[in-house]
């Protein structure tokens, strides 16, 4: 089976004359001028109003400076892209001793920015190794509109067996000059019928719950749900006559920023600990006619609306991909995952008890219900495993916590010590 991942392939540059020195120069610490510019904008919008301008809005502005024209223009877009994710990731901290990001400087002088070309800013020729780098239009001269880079991948590496390079960004590593091309590669998995495997259950209370078999962990909703919780109150409290004030509209704003980071850091920590597990095929829940089921309730079917299955889904999927591991989609509703016993396979709904707890009346397992649903999912995939589907690990599983204080997930012990 072909699977096909992203991988940054290194190459030294080999024509470092002094011509193309000089032209990656001016490049990047135009990239720079460009950050700075952007930064004292979005600082001046920041002073005048209260808020950090979105991404949108300061490329518009951005497209009027001078400077933009130093890079081509998809260029110029990834350096503004860069430093609204990082003001993002500032934000969503929401820890006062962190610093917003900063100019881009190094004394009086401007340093060498990393450069990334799209599409429409390289041309690649790999059968003499060889790129072209466009240059912006203030930086082009009557003889040349691109910077001619020779390279060499090295022997572990080869960008004619690549089906598709994205990106070439042009890194000074703080000695010479490096070229990194960001490709889709082609890679052979083995057959699946012998690999490990985990299953991932998607809930409310309990965000995510994974089975790799003879091991779980279990994700808590707690920092979801508390900012959901809290944000949502300050938008009704604040909600004006004529419409949401101008506090309502922050709040909203914000309640979705600190959601779309929970969901990155939560798929890429799902994704690592498959990973570190030697897991190569992930079988997740895709509830998708859950939220038609009316048993939920007023307040139960609003959460369901509110919580972000699909993108939670797209977020493993890309984050699997690029670590090699396979994805599959499980009907969880059609299965009835979560009340059929993963061990021997009775179905009862009164197997489902308080607090998450399934206990089932026929073998008597007893398991958290949601991990329960997770091995059950595991096993589409790998249907008769080998290891023994005890009370063990599906009772006790290893707990990781949302960290406000750093943005990311951690084991429990170190978010509450």
């Amino acid at each position: 089976m072909n699977l096909v991942t992203t991988r940054t392939i290194t190459a030294a540059l080999t024509n470092d004359r002094e011509g193309v020195i000089q032209d990656l120069d001016s490049l990047t610490r135009s990239g720079s001028k460009i950050w700075n510019v952007a930064r004292w904008t979005a600082g001046r919008i920041w002073d005048a109003t209260g808020e950090i301008p979105e991404e949108g809005p300061l490329k518009s502005y951005m497209t009027n400076q001078p400077c933009w024209k130093d890079l081509n223009a998809q260029s110029s877009q990834a350096i503004v892209e860069e430093l609204a994710g990082a003001f993002q990731s500032w934000f969503e901290q929401d820890n006062p001793d962190a610093n917003p990001p900063g100019y881009r400087k190094d004394g009086d002088e401007r340093p060498r920015s990393t450069i990334t070309f799209k599409e429409d800013g390289f041309k690649l020729d790999t059968k003499h190794q060889q790129v072209r780098l466009s240059k912006g239009k203030n930086l082009k001269d009557g003889w040349s509109d691109f910077i001619l880079c020779e390279y060499d991948t090295g022997p572990d590496a080869d960008l004619t067996a690549v089906e598709d390079v994205q990106q070439v960004r042009i890194v000074w590593n703080g000695d010479h000059w490096e070229l990194h091309f960001v490709c889709k590669v082609a890679i052979n998995a083995a057959d699946s019928s012998g690999e490990k495997t985990a299953g991932v259950d998607l809930g409310i209370c309990n965000t995510a719950a994974v089975s790799v078999g003879d091991e779980t962990v279990l994700y808590p909703g707690n920092a979801l749900k508390e900012d959901a919780h809290y944000f949502r109150q300050e938008e009704y409290n604040t909600e004006g006559e004529n419409g949401p004030s101008t506090h309502a509209e922050w709040a909203r704003q914000k309640k979705s920023r600190r959601q779309t980071h929970y969901l990155h850091a939560l798929s890429k920590d799902i994704v690592d600990q498959c990973a570190d597990r030697g897991v190569e095929t992930i079988a997740v829940g895709h509830p998708k006619d859950i939220r038609a089921d009316e048993d939920w309730g007023r307040h139960g079917n609003k959460r369901l609306h509110d919580w972000a299955f699909d993108t939670l889904i797209q977020h493993i999927e890309y984050k699997a991909e690029e670590r090699g591991i396979e994805v599959e989609q499980v009907d969880e509703y059609e299965l009835a995952t979560s009340i059929t016993c993963c061990a021997c396979g009775a179905k009862a709904d009164s197997n489902r008890v308080e607090r998450g707890l399934y206990v089932c009346e026929n073998c008597e397992l007893v398991a958290n219900s949601d991990l329960n649903a997770a091995e059950n999912m595991r096993a589409t995939v790998t249907p008769n495993p080998e290891m023994d589907r005890s009370n063990g690990c599906l009772a006790q599983p290893s707990v990781r916590l949302f960290d406000k204080s750093t943005g990311r997930i951690a084991p429990q012990e170190q978010v509450y010590p």
